[in-house]
């Protein structure tokens, strides 16, 4: 007599094999997708801490823009309502790179959506020539592809802005800005807040796309002149027809 295998054995060893295949394949898919999710928000970590770091170079060493515009917020939202801030203002983190340049450099920092693409960014404008144009000029670079969103929020040393500077030119009394005093000078420190698509915005990960990722960073301007309460207190009674001179402004 032959030894063999009956048809009920085979069934049940064909059937444990596809478990155990079934099980294996699960595990290496889990696996991949794991180390997917782990690189997408790595990605995204690195690009953030890269945009801090040159947004907080620059404000450490933040400077007035112009004599008509010294530093300028924007508190802006795309169509759909996303989070577009702009932010302008001068700055001395700069190295000369050609004749006639000095460490003097305009700087803007603004969000932008590839009409082709779809992907939302921000960007930075640089622009170390002297001219009549502080918000115009220059080179602008790609700092972070796929953001969600982009927040500036401005401190003069009591409370927060979403919005810095007279962006209209028409700018108040001095007697007005005591009690609005980011409508001129300089904030003493900007909160940075972005959100980042962990996968870069592609539009074939829409269905498994990972929520956005908030990054925020305080950065403190250390050119900012400082202003005192005691200032304030020496110039409040003065007279209507003698414009006092903001009480919160740098």
């Amino acid at each position: 007599m032959k030894a063999g295998f009956t048809l009920i054995e085979m069934i049940v060893s064909s059937a444990l094999m596809v478990i155990i295949i079934g099980a294996a394949y699960v595990c290496l898919s889990s696996g991949i997708a794991s180390q997917k999710l782990v690189e997408t928000r790595g990605d995204a970590a690195q690009s953030a801490r890269v945009a801090m770091s040159l947004i907080a170079a620059d404000l450490r060493a933040a400077c007035p823009l112009s004599k008509k515009l010294e530093f300028l917020g924007m508190d802006r939202e795309l169509e759909d309502g996303t989070e577009a801030d702009n932010l302008d203002f001068g700055t001395h983190n700069y190295s000369p790179r050609r004749a006639r340049e000095g460490d003097f450099c305009e700087v803007s920092y603004f969000v932008s959506r590839d009409q082709k693409t779809g992907v939302t960014s921000l960007w930075r404008r640089r622009d170390p020539t002297l001219d009549d144009e502080p918000l115009a000029g220059g080179s602008r670079e790609e700092l972070v592809a796929g953001v969600e969103g982009v927040r500036f929020e401005y401190y003069d040393g009591w409370e927060w802005f979403d919005e810095w500077g007279d962006a209209e030119g028409k700018r108040k009394s001095e007697t007005s800005n005591r009690y609005q005093p980011n409508l001129s000078g300089m904030p003493e420190a900007v909160r940075v807040t972005i959100w980042i698509k962990p996968n870069s915005g592609k539009e074939e990960d829409a269905e498994n796309r990972e929520p956005g990722l908030a990054f925020q960073s305080v950065t403190r301007l250390n050119l900012a002149r400082t202003s005192t309460s005691t200032d304030t207190e020496v110039q409040a009674p003065q007279t209507p027809t003698q414009p006092t001179q903001s009480g919160g402004s740098p």
